[in-house]
């Protein structure tokens, strides 16, 4: 086990193992224990009590932070001549459609989500193996294939993010950073955690949160009381 580092021991004093904290005690924590110097990431995770083995527990779905993720969120928009105007009005970093699936398949992947359109899916679809992987291929379900192009640019660029829940029963996610206040970690925090709440399965036995915990890059989880979000 690697050597615990000053800031990481004054991180733990500070944080009291096996206290579940209110969400607003929890954000203000957070920040006080991230002691990068870059603007680190919040990132929330969240067991759930669930079987995702199971197609009729399985919990995906979108939400909108009401204060942004603080990333520069860089998107491409796949989508005929016709629809490019909009796209580009609607802040897309990248626009086009025949040049840019040449450009995947030689392996360019630098965006952080791509929006596409029904009719030209039948092109995009054969980006399948190379963009899956990456978490990048659009999905109607996280609403990346629409014709609303527009709105749905505008939307991710405002802190609209997709989340699944993985093999272990866990979402995890990105929802602010360092550098937003606590009460705006706290919002969106609260934000995320009801969106996960009006997705539960009708299958699902027992306690549905099993566990909330919020972290900075590098700083050590804060339990969160799954009864106490809205405080």
């Amino acid at each position: 086990m690697g050597k615990l580092t000053k800031n990481r021991k004054l991180a733990l004093e500070k944080i009291e193992a096996e206290k579940q904290y209110k969400l607003s005690e929890a954000a203000k924590l957070v920040k006080d224990v991230t002691t990068t110097k870059f603007d680190a990431s919040i990132d929330i995770d969240i067991r759930l009590g669930i079987d995702p083995k199971k197609s009729n527990q399985m919990v995906r779905g979108v939400v909108t932070l009401p204060h942004g993720t603080g990333k520069q969120i860089r998107v491409l928009v796949l989508c005929p001549p016709e629809k490019e105007e909009e796209a580009k009005t609607a802040g897309a970093d990248y626009v086009g459609l025949d040049n840019y699936i040449e450009k995947i398949q030689g392996g360019w992947t630098d965006v952080d989500v791509i929006i596409t359109m029904p009719a030209v899916m039948g092109k995009v679809g054969k980006l399948g193996k190379i963009l899956g992987p990456r978490g990048l291929m659009p999905n109607p379900k996280s609403g990346t294939v629409t014709t609303e192009l527009g709105k749905a640019v505008k939307e991710v660029k405002q802190g609209k993010i997709d989340f699944k829940v993985d093999k272990a029963g866990i979402v995890h996610t990105s929802i602010g950073k360092a550098s937003f206040t606590a009460d705006k970690i706290a919002d969106n925090a609260r934000e995320f955690i009801r969106m996960l709440w009006k997705l539960k399965p009708a299958s699902a036995k027992g306690a549905y949160f099993r566990s909330i915990s919020l972290s900075s890059t590098m700083s050590p989880g804060i339990r969160v009381d799954a009864k106490a979000f809205d405080e």
